[in-house]
């Protein structure tokens, strides 16, 4: 459903949260492990990140990426899908025809809109905090 770019952003931002509630930033090494990444492909979504205000990064010796704490809760999946992924995947064809609408629709287009409107819906209404803090409690994993 989402770009391997996507999936792994989504990781690495709950993983930074989950740092910065530590008050701790975090490398680039450890979020390309933590997220199971290579580290150039993880350099540019974080880039993307940063780019689009969802992280901050910071440069030196003490430097990494982070999320301030009163603002993990006001980020929603939503901002971090639309920073790498754009709106596509609220637009997209169910089957990736290029041209697919209401006056044009694909096999799946009726059916495959309201699971678009559903999914938009829970990316909107889904922060960081939360996940992070399924993480946390042990409800919820990253890695296997």
């Amino acid at each position: 459903m989402f770009s391997k770019a996507c999936e792994y952003g989504i990781k690495a931002s709950i993983f930074i949260a989950l740092s910065s509630y530590k008050g701790v930033r975090v490398s680039l090494k450890a979020i390309a492990r933590e997220v199971n990444s290579p580290e150039a492909f993880t350099a540019k979504i974080l880039q993307d990140l940063v780019r689009h205000g969802v992280i901050n990064s910071t440069k030196g010796a003490h430097g990494g990426f982070e999320i301030e704490k009163g603002l993990i809760s006001s980020i929603k999946l939503s901002h971090i899908v639309n920073a790498i992924d754009g709106d596509a995947i609220y637009n997209g064809c169910g089957l990736g025809l290029h041209t697919c609408d209401e006056n044009h629709p694909c096999p799946v287009h009726h059916k495959f809109k309201s699971v678009r409107e559903e999914l938009k819906s829970m990316l909107e209404n889904t922060n960081l905090e939360e996940l992070a803090l399924n993480i946390k409690s042990g409800t919820s994993f990253l890695k296997m």
